[in-house]
């Protein structure tokens, strides 16, 4: 993975941390389709996270924990390391 990748991560790992709590909107009492709007926003968040979480399971696990064997050569490498 390049540095601009894990810094796409990164970013959006902070703009989920940043917008999980609407701060903007304490206060609004605006009701849309019967709920108040600040539900609206968590079930939005929530979306979100969940999608960012699945394409990172599918795309980066372990970035920053799990060594890059990929560029060692050692990608073949069986459980347990024997080779």
């Amino acid at each position: 993975m390049d540095w601009l990748e894990r810094l796409g991560w990164i970013f959006g790992a902070t703009a989920l941390c940043v917008l999980g709590i609407p701060w903007f909107l304490w206060g609004n009492d605006t009701i849309v389709a019967g709920l108040p709007l600040w539900i609206w926003w968590h079930i939005g968040w929530l979306l979100l996270a969940s999608g960012l979480f699945w394409l990172f399971a599918q795309r980066a696990w372990g970035v920053g924990i799990e060594p890059d064997t990929a560029k060692r050569g050692e990608a073949n490498v069986p459980p347990g390391g024997e080779r």
